[in-house]
């Protein structure tokens, strides 16, 4: 049985349709930049935790744990931990969990991690001692039995954490995404948060497969700051479907001389986009919030979950 031990998780319980959020700290040991994010989706109270991510790209980054923990202190805003595998063999995942539960993190989401070529590091050599599924199987075991996932006894309190995991809509076939998505529960995972989605009718098909598997799941969203950053996903990012009718409607936007009323409307397009998709998801029982990943654009978040939940 799931046991409540954030917000984020009390929320889901309860029956509460929950949004969370996303920062991305960089290459640098000021957090102020992200702090002020942080502060903004607090601000909104409707973001119930964020995400802080992980060398995002296999970009190395400053520690997600560090930042994690003074970004929680800072500011009051529940974090999710991201953490993932791709840099670390197991000794040092249950270290890093370890300092996280003493820190008081509640939430960690366990990621295979993207394979350091990807990265500005591309010669690093990757790890992946343990993969999602297997971190997922670690921390339930760490939480729930008191144990490593070799069964070397933890002393002391256990960890309390929740314990999430990613999952991609756009795979194909999806069935054996679904698959993946069925293992990971079954070895813990309580939510799911998932790859960006544009096209609401994927998100639909989406959660409709999915609607058996016992965890939360909330649909991962990219409101664009530009026509530059849809059009990125839509050409080189895999299995992304970006819909043609939302990138001519911000093309055409983009277009505006005038910067700052170009700025208001890709606010406003956003906004009235996004705030159908959701209220389009929320109808299946099987989606229980929002993930609004809008990195370096925190201003839009508010108004877009204000235009869903006001009306």
């Amino acid at each position: 049985m799931v046991q409540a031990f954030s917000n984020l998780m009390r929320n889901i319980l309860d029956g509460k349709f929950v949004y969370t959020g996303e920062l991305e700290p960089h290459k640098s040991i000021d957090l102020s930049e992200v702090i002020s994010w942080a502060k903004t989706l607090k601000e909104t109270g409707r973001i119930v935790a964020a995400n802080v991510t992980d060398n995002p790209k296999s970009v190395g980054s400053i520690s997600s744990l560090v930042a994690s923990y003074i970004i929680q202190r800072e500011t009051g805003l529940e974090i999710i931990y991201q953490l993932r595998c791709s840099d670390r063999n197991r000794l040092a995942l249950v270290s890093d969990l370890l300092g996280a539960a003493a820190l008081g993190i509640r939430n960690v989401l366990a990621l295979t991690g993207d394979h350091p070529r990807q990265g500005d590091m591309p010669t690093a050599m990757p790890v992946y001692d343990l993969d999602g599924t297997q971190l997922v199987d670690l921390i339930h075991r760490m939480v729930y039995e008191g144990k490593d996932i070799n069964g070397n006894e933890i002393h002391g309190p256990r960890p309390q954490f929740n314990i999430g995991a990613a999952a991609n809509p756009n795979f194909k076939p999806l069935e054996v995404e679904v698959l993946k998505i069925e293992r990971k529960a079954e070895v813990g995972a309580e939510f799911f948060q998932t790859q960006v989605v544009f096209d609401v009718n994927v998100a639909l098909e989406f959660l409709d497969a999915v609607k058996h598997v016992n965890a939360a799941f909330l649909i991962g969203i990219f409101p664009p700051r530009s026509y530059g950053q849809a059009e990125y996903f839509a050409k080189y990012v895999p299995g992304v479907q970006v819909p043609a009718e939302f990138l001519d409607n911000l093309k055409k936007i983009s277009e505006i001389s005038d910067r700052k009323e170009r700025r208001k409307r890709i606010d406003e397009y956003n906004i009235e986009y996004f705030s159908e998709f959701i209220r389009a998801v929320k109808k299946k029982p099987s989606c229980r919030g929002i993930h609004i990943m809008a990195v370096g654009y925190p201003e839009v978040v508010g108004p877009l979950i204000e235009s869903v939940e006001g009306s």
